[in-house]
C-alpha cells in the first residue's frame, strides 16, 4: 500500500509517517523505483504508535519498543515490561488528572454558589 493509503487507513498524516520512518519507529520496503511499500499490518503498528505517543510515552521509549518488536519475538519479554511500566504511568497521569477535574469541579461549584447567593441578596 501506498503511503496515501496508510495515512488515511490510519488517520495520519504522510509528514507524520516519514517522521516515524526517519526515526526508525516504522520501517517499509520499498519497490524498484523507491515508492515506499506499506503492509496491512502497518496500519495497526502506526495506530500502536500513536497511542504509545498520545498516552505520553517518551519518542526515546517509543524507539527502543519499536526495535525490540523488530527483533521479533525473543524480545516480548521486554516489551511486556516496558508496556507495564507505561501502563503505571498513565495510571498515575489518569489520578492526577482527576485531583485537577476536582479541584475545577469545585471551583465550579464555589462560582455557581457566590453567584445564586449574589443574585438573592440583590434583589
Amino acid at each position: 500500500m501506498t503511503i496515501g493509503a496508510l495515512s488515511k487507513a490510519a488517520g495520519i498524516s504522510e509528514y507524520t509517517l516519514r517522521y516515524y520512518e526517519k526515526k526508525g519507529l516504522i520501517r517499509v520496503e520499498r519497490d524498484s523505483s523507491g515508492r515506499r511499500c506499506y503492509a496491512d499490518s502497518d496500519i495497526a503498528w502506526v495506530e500502536f504508535l500513536q497511542r504509545l505517543k498520545d498516552t505520553g510515552m517518551m519518542l526515546k521509549d517509543i524507539k527502543k519498543y519499536a526495535d525490540l518488536r523488530y527483533e521479533g519475538n525473543k524480545t516480548m519479554p521486554e516489551r511486556l515490561s516496558m508496556l507495564k511500566t507505561h501502563r503505571k504511568y498513565v495510571l498515575e497521569q489518569q489520578a492526577r488528572w482527576a485531583e485537577y477535574l476536582q479541584n475545577l469541579d469545585d471551583k465550579i461549584s464555589f462560582y455557581k454558589t457566590a453567584i445564586t447567593e449574589e443574585k438573592i441578596e440583590t434583589r
